[in-house]
């Protein structure tokens, strides 16, 4: 498939993208999703995803609404996929999280990212993508176990 370029249209696409990313609840959603929810199955995701009283139900319908959104531009033709890819890794992060479990969970709800798993498999440039950021979120998720693992290393020897 032929790059083509980007038109200013796609560059205020993006630009507008990045604005909303910066809203104060939307980035405090975003930080939870990227550095604190880390679930190993499909159960531990349904726990939260699931539960509209749980308190950080709503971050994830945030995010994951967000990235699919941006995802269906591409898809539509509204933004350059190529410009998208070049400016926007967090979306595919949000996909390789789910890594793990990911086949269970679209047997589970064949809707689930399904703008994001499409981009991916519609257009090389946002597989390559894909793929280099799974690979540092299977390199967090293994710091992560290790971390979990080896017994709290204190500064100090504790007192007797």
């Amino acid at each position: 498939m032929e790059s083509v370029l980007a038109s200013p249209a796609d560059a205020d696409i993006i630009l507008k993208l990045y604005d909303l990313r910066r809203e104060p609840l939307m980035r405090e959603a975003r930080a939870w999703l990227q550095g604190e929810f880390w679930p190993a199955s499909v159960e531990e995701y349904l726990t939260v995803a699931t539960n509209p009283s749980h308190p950080k139900n709503p971050f994830i319908r945030q995010v994951h609404t967000y990235w699919e959104m941006a995802a269906a531009f591409v898809l539509h033709g509204a933004v350059s996929v190529d410009l998208f890819c070049d400016c926007n890794a967090e979306g595919f992060f949000v996909l390789a999280k789910y890594a793990p479990f990911l086949d269970a969970m679209v047997q589970r709800n064949p809707q689930f990212l399904v703008k994001t798993r499409e981009l991916i498999h519609r257009f090389p440039v946002a597989a390559a993508k894909y793929e280099g950021v799974l690979k540092s979120v299977e390199n967090m998720r293994a710091a992560r176990q290790a971390r979990s693992d080896s017994p709290v290393q204190y500064a100090y020897p504790a007192k007797s």
